[in-house]
């Protein structure tokens, strides 16, 4: 899997040719922040708009499909609930990272754009977030591409782990 890095700005996520983007949100993020708040700003105030009905609310487990088209470049856009912020662990980081990670799976996504859990509002350190994920995601070679939505400042730290997998994998390989 070959891993890249945007930040959370519509410009760039617009230039990004990718089949879906997964968002998680805390049931009690309100309002919508970082790219979950840009891209409800995109879509008009559709996912408020879906909260303030009871039809979404970011509960542990909660797993939303949304068609992005016209007003973002994705098809799908999937929404997953992390639950209250004051629960999120390293294990919730986790198991949201597989469901997202199945949810693409079954639905034969092969390039997605990506926000880590709880890295929006800082709730896990860069460099953990990337280790978990590397770790999980090598249980899922389904996934050629994966856009993860960060600051520069994330990326820098997540970087050179990404650099170390790829020379572990080079070194397995040959």
């Amino acid at each position: 899997m070959d891993v890249y890095f945007v930040p959370a700005d519509l410009r760039r996520l617009d230039a990004l040719k990718s089949e879906a983007l997964c968002i998680p949100f805390f049931e009690d993020e309100r309002p919508l922040c970082g790219a979950l708040g840009l891209v409800d700003w995109r879509m008009c105030g559709h996912i408020s708009a879906l909260i303030r009905k009871g039809r979404l609310n970011g509960s542990a487990e909660e797993v939303l499909l949304i068609p992005a088209r016209p007003r973002l470049p994705f098809e799908k856009l999937i929404l997953f609930g992390l639950g209250p912020k004051h629960a999120f662990t390293e294990e919730s980081f986790a198991q949201c990272v597989e469901r997202m990670l199945q949810t693409l799976t079954k639905s034969r996504v092969r390039a997605s754009v990506i926000v880590l859990p709880g890295r929006a509002l800082g709730r896990i350190a860069p460099a953990r977030a990337m280790e978990i994920f590397l770790a999980i995601a090598s249980s899922h070679a389904e996934h050629d591409k994966v856009t993860l939505v960060d600051d520069a400042e994330a990326e820098r730290a997540m970087q050179p782990i990404v650099e170390r997998e790829r020379r572990r994998a080079r070194a397995f390989v040959a």
